[in-house]
């Protein structure tokens, strides 16, 4: 295979550099990082084609030969469960370089492609080459692999060869908390993907704040508006929300712990190649889910929880997810670049695997916060996006809320930095 980075020409990488050199904390990046080219493929050989990328779900592969695909900037990933085993490859044929499979889900025996049929087992094992020559060793045309892992439900890849090594370590970590939920055993609810005009960072840059969550009335129905304050900087006309938020942690840590769930928060966003956040915390209102009220979305409840009123364990992951996690259902959001100013939101709803749509659940009310969301903060990424586009712009200083927002820019500036050091 060509190694990764091989395409990048010198004057990118030189372009590249200089602005990793010039990067100042604490502010936002120089114009050029969200806008050109050359950066945007030099953001997929540092970050998308050598970290842990999220992809799926376990519960979008249930049955053996269940399969779906993943395009991620240039290259296209083929995940299946073949048995019991999640394997992933590169969506070439060994002949012609073909794509093997078309973009989406869905479920095969065998893997086709459509060009010259040659023929791979669900294990990427070449079973049928026609009209080969006597000598021809089909053992040595097997699809190219892909690492793949899940991790309490959810389904992560890595393209590069030697993957980061802390990834293990990370997976052990936030499993504990994933593990009551039982994702693996869930069932996909819905999914929609939304192409943001807007930069991959930028949308994961969107998320890491509520510097802006005026903007969302539906999810700051049960979401507290002070996420990101501490005791000392919370403003004045969020201080309500801010006692109500007091009372109601207090609450689910008495919970948390009668149930034995972890909760504590671990925030490691910077520090570490593979890096994360995860903390379970309250909602408001009725305090189960991301409701008008609060109240459940659907009536059976994920794993064999005892309560719905679990608040939400939220986990982020760099440097393309999060997740939120309730008593009664799961929200999964993954982002994959598309173009310099092009981004794939892609959301998933799970539920039991035995909610029966209309009886334990109704569709419009387990979407409706987070959709009304996405599209909100779709519009506000498309803005920040003309902006930087501008001349006039300048890299503007972050708020103390907006501290993971700087976390994130840092991991990132990091990741390219090492990149440019191969």
């Amino acid at each position: 295979m060509t190694p990764l980075g091989s395409a990048i020409p010198p004057q990118a990488r030189a372009r590249v550099r200089d602005a990793v050199a010039r990067r100042a904390t604490g502010r936002s990046l120089e114009g050029p990082f969200y806008t050109d080219r050359e950066f945007f493929d030099v953001d997929i050989e540092a970050v998308f084609a050598r970290q842990w990328l999220f992809v799926a779900v376990d519960a979008e592969l249930p049955e053996p030969g269940d399969c779906t695909t993943v395009e991620i900037g240039p290259y296209s990933v083929i995940v299946l469960r073949d048995d019991d085993t999640l394997r992933a490859f590169h969506n070439v044929c060994r002949h012609r370089g073909a794509r093997i499979l078309d973009p989406g889900g869905g479920s095969t025996g065998n893997l086709v492609c459509g060009y010259h049929k040659w023929t791979y087992g669900t294990d990427g094992t070449l079973l049928h080459a026609p009209s080969q020559p006597a000598d021809f060793d089909p053992g040595c045309f097997g699809l190219r692999t892909v690492h793949v892992r899940s991790v309490g439900g959810l389904v992560f890849v890595c393209l590069a060869e030697e993957p980061p090594a802390d990834f293990a370590e990370v997976a052990a970590r936030i499993e504990p908390y994933l593990r009551p939920h039982q994702l693996r055993r869930a069932k996909v609810a819905a999914r929609t993907d939304l192409v943001e005009d807007g930069n991959w960072k930028l949308v994961m840059e969107n998320n890491r704040e509520c510097y802006h969550c005026d903007g969302h009335p539906e999810l700051l129905r049960t979401f507290f508006p002070t996420y990101g304050y501490t005791e000392d900087n919370v403003p004045a006309q969020l201080r309500p929300a801010h006692e109500r938020y007091l009372r109601a942690d207090a609450e689910m840590r008495e919970t948390y712990e009668r149930l034995d769930l972890p909760y504590a928060l671990i925030e490691e966003l910077h520090i570490r190649p593979t890096g994360f956040r995860i903390q379970r915390d309250a909602l408001d209102l009725a305090g189960e889910s991301f409701t008008p009220d609060g109240a459940a979305a659907c009536c059976r409840l994920l794993g064999d929880l005892a309560t719905p009123r679990l608040g939400h364990l939220a986990l982020h992951m760099q440097p393309n997810s999060w997740f939120h996690v309730l008593g009664d259902h799961a929200i999964t959001f993954g982002v994959l670049p598309l173009a310099p100013d092009k981004t794939l939101l892609r959301t998933t709803w799970l539920v039991h695997q035995d909610a029966t749509e209309g009886v334990d659940y109704d569709p419009d009310t387990l979407l409706r916060v987070w959709t009304a969301t996405n599209e909100q903060d779709a519009r506000l990424v498309a803005r920040a996006q003309q902006g930087v586009s501008s001349p006039a712009y300048e890299p503007g200083p972050y708020a103390p809320t907006e501290y993971q927002v700087e976390a994130f820019c840092a991991w990132y500036i990091a990741r390219l930095r090492e990149e440019l050091q191969r």
